[in-house]
């Protein structure tokens, strides 16, 4: 696989290319990748980047080093913040996180330790979650005095369900990846020598799907998610029928008919 990356070790986020999948690394080991505003801003840019490049099919969310994934916003910066700059810095955090969920291209969290507050939340907004068997999850924000602050306690809500949301938010204690799958709050719970491996084959299956295809689902389920069934199966029946105007929709239906395995060109 051809590969480009970033030289800036400095950056708080790096950006490696391969093939059709875009890697994107939190990149602050020594603070356990916690998100400031720069982190934040930074994120926001590379996912930008990443909606409207059209070589890009897929993309992979991790945090630099062993320990965390991220493991939450920065208290150090938080602590000074007063009530507007507080909240300002929850809509930052919501905006960029609100970007990726509504990404038109799919989203795959790989997570290599610890996510917690908005490390979960990040982990969250993402479209697929693959957790390493000793990744802990969590929303602590309690034990600070806080609450969670992108979007936490409806994500969670929505993931997890009423139960498990309050368990974790109002205890604020983390859960292993194991318990996270149970709850439906990571997809997949892999050894950390093959996270990175597993991760990859699902990001380089995603990349070679067809980019419409990949695109109306999405949609759907966020319509979805936020609408009633038969405002969501009506949304459901346009973007099916809108697939029908597509070369990928006749290459794909052809391929199947001639027993040959498909070549999506996104158009």
């Amino acid at each position: 696989m051809s590969e480009t990356a970033t030289s800036d070790n400095a950056a708080p986020v790096l950006i490696e290319d391969r093939e059709a999948v875009r890697i994107i690394t939190v990149n602050r080991p020594d603070k356990l990748n916690a998100l400031n505003a720069a982190t934040i801003d930074a994120l926001q840019a590379a996912f930008t980047a990443a909606a409207d490049d059209d070589r890009v099919r897929a993309v992979v969310l991790t945090g630099a080093g062993p320990k965390a994934f991220v493991a939450g916003a920065d208290i150090a910066e938080m602590n000074s913040l007063t009530p507007v700059q507080g909240r300002d810095f929850s809509l930052r955090g919501t905006r960029m996180m609100r970007f990726v969920e509504t990404m038109p291209k799919p989203v795959i969290a790989m997570v290599n330790g610890f996510a917690l507050g908005g490390g979960l939340e990040l982990a969250m907004c993402c479209h697929l979650r693959i957790a390493a068997e000793h990744a802990k999850v969590g929303q602590p924000e309690i034990n600070l005095g806080l609450i969670p602050g992108f979007g936490g306690t409806q994500r969670l809500l929505r993931l997890a369900g009423r139960a498990a949301t309050l368990e974790l938010c109002l205890l604020g204690a983390p859960i292993d990846a194991a318990r996270a799958r149970e709850l439906g709050i990571v997809n997949r719970v892999v050894a950390a020598a093959e996270l990175e491996a597993e991760t990859m084959k699902i990001a380089a299956q995603l990349a070679a799907s067809a980019p419409l295809a990949l695109r109306g689902l999405l949609d759907c389920v966020n319509v979805g998610g936020e609408c009633n069934l038969g405002e969501g199966l009506e949304y459901e029946s346009a973007q099916f029928g809108l697939m029908f105007s597509t070369n990928d929709m006749r290459e794909g239906t052809s391929a199947f008919l001639e027993r040959r395995k498909p070549t999506f060109d996104g158009t």
